[in-house]
Formats: structure tokens, sequence, C-alpha cells
């Protein structure tokens, strides 16, 4: 990436209502994925949502006369992310809920922003700032304020509650990895629809495959809940989503992007409490406030833009 990569602000009105409209409709997804998997093996919920969204992604480029041929190279950048992203960030998440709150994950899904500064550090050559240190380290006390409460109030043992915040952790790296990948400037040379619309069809015929394997034939949930939930994941969670917040990553960088971790929870969180019951005290209170105080101390010192160079970075 060159040295003016993140120049363009989240904060101009374009941007920042992209931002917002990710945020919201990301924050409503965790607890729609927690029915999802009530009754169907995750794989397949997975399988069945980017089923739609893809065809979703292919119909929205043609409404727009967009190209739907990559450009070189471009099929192994459709792979990776359909790996990263509409594979292993999904399946990690969809088993995650299986173990804790949808909350929970959401609230641990703020800490986006670290290694995406860490890969985007190593990867991109992109700074990190002390002040991103401190607010990292604050967040991370939250987030372990709001396990203890987990690990306390929850049926769940604490190797269950340990597991799913394992398999959270796997699917922040590999949607951080995804998040890099689109950042890179041979994902960026790729056309944008046709590329998300691509890697979804990958991630299709890899969880489809896994699906097969791991749990047998197709099942699906007769309730219409389930219905509307795949609709809800596959269109406004993907379709309406994914091209807004790639395209901020790629207009102001994926440090700037991830902001959205710091909204997502809080919708999550309440939505949790007027669904799944979860129980606020003054520890899991205290979690929260010490987790987005953390995540805005991080994020005022990952927005701070670079030094000029003269020359590109590597």
């Amino acid at each position: 990436m060159s040295g003016n990569s993140e120049a363009e602000s989240l904060f101009t009105p374009r941007n920042f209502a992209a931002f917002l409209l990710v945020s919201i409709i990301w924050g409503g997804t965790w607890l729609v994925i927690r029915d999802q998997i009530a009754s169907v093996p995750a794989s397949w919920s997975i399988t069945y949502r980017f089923v739609i969204a893809a065809l979703g992604m292919f119909a929205l480029a043609a409404i727009r006369g967009e190209t739907l041929r990559l450009a070189p190279g471009g099929l192994r950048w459709a792979l990776l992310l359909g790996v990263f992203q509409f594979t292993l960030n999904f399946g990690f998440v969809y088993n995650a809920e299986s173990y804790i709150t949808s909350g929970l994950v959401a609230v641990m899904f703020a800490l986006l922003v670290v290694p995406n500064a860490i890969f985007g550090k190593l990867l991109l050559g992109q700074r990190i700032t002390g002040e991103f240190v401190l607010g990292s380290a604050i967040a991370t006390v939250g987030v372990a304020l709001l396990f203890a409460h987990e690990w306390r109030s929850s049926p769940a043992t604490l190797e269950q509650v340990l597991l799913g915040a394992a398999l959270t952790v796997g699917g922040i790296l590999s949607a951080s990895a995804a998040n890099i990948t689109q950042a890179m400037e041979g994902a960026k040379k790729q056309p944008f629809l046709a590329l998300l619309a691509w890697s979804m069809t990958a991630g299709v015929v890899i969880n489809s495959v896994f699906a097969f394997v791991s749990a047998g034939p197709p099942q699906f949930d007769p309730r219409p809940s389930y219905t509307l939930g795949i609709l809800y994941l596959g269109i406004a969670g993907s379709v309406v989503t994914f091209p807004l917040y790639y395209g901020l990553v790629r207009k102001v960088g994926a440090g700037q992007a991830a902001y959205s971790s710091v909204v997502v929870p809080v919708v999550a969180m309440v939505l949790s409490t007027l669904f799944e019951g979860f129980k606020w005290a003054p520890l899991p209170a205290a979690g929260a406030v010490i987790t987005l105080i953390g995540m805005v101390v991080a994020m005022r010192g990952r927005a701070k833009p670079p030094p000029r160079r003269a020359t590109p970075e590597p």
C-alpha cells in the first residue's frame, strides 16, 4: 500500500453512513446465528447463507452492469477470501455460539482491531502507536471480566466457556486475515463485486463439502424463523453489508474499518439481554464499559495518519 492509502477519513458523511449501517445490521446477525444453529448443523446453515449471498452478489453486479470477470490472478484472491472470510471465520463463529452467548462473541470481536493492526504492520507496513497498544490492553481486561461473569453465571462448564472463547479467537484471526487480504494491492485490482461473488461461491463449495463429510446429507429446519434468518443473513447481513464494509477497508484501511467493532457489540449485547436472558451485574457491566473504552483509546491511536513517505511501502 502506498503511504497515503489511509488518507480518506472514516468520518466523511458517505463513509460514516456506510459504517453505521454495517454496524447496526451486523449487530443483529449474532442473535440470528444463535437460532440458525439450534436445529441444523452449523456447516449447513453457513452453506445456505452464502448460497443466498452469492446469488444476491451476482445479481447486484448484473444490476449495476459490472463485470463478473476477474483480472489476472483473481481466482487466487477469491479463493483466499473464500477460505478466510466465508469458511473459517463463519465456521468458528457459528460453533462458538454453541457454547457462549451471542453478545459475548460480539464483544470479543471488538478485539478484531488488534490482529488487524499487527497483520497490517507485518504485511502492509502500517504503524502501531503506543496509544493503540494501551487501548488494546485495556479492552483485553474488559473481555476477561466478561468471561469471568460468563463462567460464574452460565450453566456451561469452564471447559465449554474456554472452548467458545478459543473458537471466537479463531474467527477473529480469520476475519482479520480476510481484512488484510482485501487491503492488499492484488485484491484491490480486482472488480469489487465480482471478487466478493466468486469468494462467496468458493465459500459455498468448501462449506458444502465439509458439511457432507462432517454432518451428512443436507438438513433444513422448516420453521419460518429459520428461513427468514437465512434470508436476513444472506441478503442484509452479506449482500448489503460486505460491499459496504470492504469498500471501507479499501478506502480508509482495515484498521479504521474495524471501528465497527465498537458499535456492533453494543447492538448485540442489547439483543442478547432482550432475547437470550443475559443478566447484567457489576462485573459484566464493568467488563463491557472497559472493553469499549479500550477500543476507543486504541482506535484513536490507530486513526492517526502515518507519516508521509516519498516511496511506496512494501
